[in-house]
């Protein structure tokens, strides 16, 4: 209610207003005033914030589909509370203070966008994909997992990935990192690993996705290490969460990306029961992206597509990217150059197609 409030007050939904002395309730069942209107016509614009949830509510029942999704939502699964009911207040605000940081709607990322990676797709479509989908094939020995660990190189695509599975999926995607579920609060960062994962359970299906996870759970203890009690109750609240998944039916799934797994504890390592390399794409996809990223220009000679290739061994897709945002600067370099050089505008047709002749 208080999500669906909000997106009334700050104009995601315009609600019909009531007139000149006329209250929310008198609000006919399509939302238009059937009986009451001021003398110039015009509508009286009530902004105060009881009255905007209450047209809210007076029209709740009419702006749903048959099936009871919301015809405007973020999805098409049907609308529910944004928070469970919490124990206590405390745990509430923080509830409210997770779901503004996190809680995500659908990231809108495809299987397509991602150039290669051909075996951590499939691996990730049947631990996490698949089960949804059908899950009565998944049971007994076959129940999936409910934690993921993608580790590789940085830049090579984890968080892309991870994305994906939300998208596919259609799960609530909660992105987490340190400073979401840190806080200088004593006792604080245990309650907030607490509450997201009976935020994530709430809205189930959900994917909590932990990006850079070895900043949050390293190894713990050992010799020459030294390690603040807070943190150690953090992790210990953090393993017990992730235990409880593996012990339930509720579709809550745990995706963990790191670049150093050998850096994580190994009761964490015991709970990422799947774990999938991300590497470096290969020449296949290293050419798929130089394709995508700077396409062939019409009319012009064909760029060195398998020469690019050749040298960007042991690019990540990040670096690839990168690479060819500077090649696309080139030509506006040489175009601005020009500009400030004259300090007149120059037409395109002329200095802005001699420099864009080639992109390298």
């Amino acid at each position: 209610d208080f999500k669906l409030f909000y997106d009334a007050k700050f104009g995601r939904k315009r609600l019909p207003e009531p007139q000149n002395g006329q209250t929310a309730d008198e609000l006919d069942s399509n939302g238009t005033n059937s009986n009451v209107t001021s003398k110039e016509n015009h509508p009286v614009r009530n902004t105060s914030d009881m009255a905007i949830y209450e047209q809210y509510r007076n029209q709740g029942t009419h702006s749903v589909h048959s099936n009871g999704a919301v015809s405007n939502g973020f999805d098409s699964r049907p609308q529910r509370s944004l928070l469970p009911a919490f124990e206590s207040a405390e745990m509430r605000a923080l509830g409210e203070s997770l779901s503004r940081d996190i809680v995500r709607g659908n990231p809108d990322v495809k299987w397509e966008s991602i150039k290669g990676l051909e075996d951590a797709k499939r691996l990730l479509k049947e631990a996490v994909v698949m089960p949804i989908k059908y899950p009565k094939y998944f049971t007994g020995l076959l129940s999936p997992w409910k934690g993921i660990l993608l580790f590789g190189p940085p830049g090579t695509g984890k968080t892309m990935l991870a994305k994906a599975v939300a998208t596919e999926c259609k799960t609530t995607f909660f992105n987490i990192s340190a400073s979401s579920v840190v806080s200088k609060w004593r006792g604080d960062s245990e309650k907030l690993i607490k509450v997201l994962f009976d935020l994530a359970r709430h809205h189930a299906p959900s994917t909590i996705f932990l990006d850079e996870i070895d900043a949050i759970i390293s190894q713990r203890g050992g010799e020459g290490r030294s390690e603040h009690e807070a943190s150690r109750r953090l992790k210990t609240e953090l393993l017990i969460q992730m235990d409880g998944l593996t012990r339930s039916d509720e579709l809550v799934f745990v995706l963990a990306a790191t670049n150093l797994p050998w850096e994580l504890d190994a009761a964490m390592l015991r709970r990422l029961e799947k774990r999938i390399l991300v590497p470096l794409p290969e020449a296949e996809a290293r050419k798929a992206m130089f394709e995508e990223l700077l396409p062939q220009q019409h009319g012009e000679e064909a760029l060195p597509y398998d020469k690019l290739v050749e040298r960007s061994e042991g690019y990540s897709g990040s670096d690839i990217r990168l690479l060819c945002k500077e090649a696309a600067m080139q030509p506006l370099r040489r175009l601005m150059a020009v500009l400030e050089d004259n300090q007149e505008v120059v037409p395109e047709d002329g200095i802005a197609a001699e420099c864009w002749a080639s992109y390298v």
